[in-house]
């Protein structure tokens, strides 16, 4: 359960890793942070004792592993034409909207209002983040 669990939050969170700052130790529950610790990999890191230094620098690695895919598939997505890039990007929100009910249908409801919140919190740092690189892309522009 717990790993099933593991695999739709991170199904549920995947848009959110590629534009996630690194993680802290204050971030919350290691599945929810964009440093790296899905598919198991801190059974991985746990059973191999590794030392403060040697996490950091998995941590980081990974954090640059998972970056380069989402550019990889962003110059992909950038080539296919519109009707077909809309139509993936519906799918995409569709299979995310399928496993975050998932997800929430097996918490407890005092889970479930938590969930709420931390998914009202993503949606606001989301909206923060696309307004920023929509300035960004706008500055650009004009220093050209």
């Amino acid at each position: 359960m717990r790993k099933t669990l593991s695999a739709l939050l991170l199904a549920a969170a995947l848009p959110t890793l590629a534009i996630a700052a690194p993680g802290s130790d204050d971030m919350g529950p290691r599945h929810m942070r964009g440093d790296g610790y899905h598919h198991g990999g801190h059974m991985m890191m746990k059973g191999l004792d590794l030392s403060a230094e040697q996490r950091q620098q998995i941590r980081s690695q990974m954090r640059e592993q998972v970056k380069s895919k989402h550019e990889i598939t962003q110059r992909y997505l950038e080539k296919l034409p519109a009707a077909e890039k809309a139509a993936m990007q519906k799918e995409l929100q569709d299979n995310r909207d399928k496993a975050a009910k998932i997800i929430r249908d097996a918490l407890t409801p005092e889970q479930q209002k938590r969930y709420d919140e931390m998914q009202k919190e993503r949606e606001a740092r989301r909206a923060e983040r696309a307004e920023f690189e929509a300035w960004k892309a706008e500055r650009d522009k004009k220093a050209q």
